[in-house]
């Protein structure tokens, strides 16, 4: 299963993964309106979404509470784009509602899939291809990493390994400790002071 964001939900992009004999399950965004649309139209009929298969998981995570709900179905008629996306066979939905001490907020995401998903699969590879981007996004806040402008494909991967765990390093100092403070504080820290750096290193 190759699950990917917006940014490679492509026709092409599918049809590469059918030819590879592989499944593939695409978010879709606004890069895709008309599709977008429709998937939308469909979960967002109360009808309709109460024929989709569904499961609900709820989880606390730094302080805030999450609870994750999956739609899946396999009834892709309505989709009009149908025909351009090899070997679609089910669109899903995932509605995420937050809620901290400052009250609650939801949000949808929704996809397309050339495998019948079960609404927990569906849960499943959605937050592993969450887990990915949270950490690319730390990569750039952190490290800046989409503007690093090494041309070397083996020192991009080497640097890429190095930023993950330093890190994993600070996370881990973070937890054992049960610090607050904020990863870039910390790692501010371990460059003004060099027995700050041997600390995080050591309690590892």
């Amino acid at each position: 299963m190759v699950v990917a964001d917006a940014l490679n939900c492509q026709k092409e992009t599918a049809e590469i993964i059918i030819k590879q004999k592989a499944d593939y399950l695409l978010c879709v965004k606004d890069n895709h309106p008309n599709l977008k649309k429709d998937i939308d139209d469909y979960v967002q009929d109360i009808t309709l979404r109460k024929t989709m298969q569904t499961i609900s998981k709820t989880e606390k995570n730094y302080g805030r509470l999450e609870k994750r709900t999956a739609f899946v179905t396999t009834n892709t008629d309505r989709l009009e784009q149908k025909k351009d996306w090899k070997d679609l066979k089910c669109i899903e939905a995932v509605h995420t509602e937050f809620t901290t001490k400052n009250g609650i907020s939801s949000e949808w995401h929704y996809y397309i899939s050339s495998r019948k998903l079960t609404a927990e699969q569906l849960l499943h590879h959605a937050r592993m291809e969450w887990s990915i981007e949270s950490m690319h996004w730390l990569l750039d806040i952190h490290f800046e990493e989409d503007w690093c402008r090494v041309e070397s494909k083996d020192v991009q991967q080497c640097l890429n390994m190095f930023r993950k765990a330093a890190i994993n390093l600070i996370k881990n100092f973070k937890l054992q400790n049960n610090s607050k403070a904020a990863i870039s504080n910390i790692m501010f820290e371990c460059l003004m002071k060099p027995q700050m750096i041997s600390r995080a290193i050591s309690e590892n």
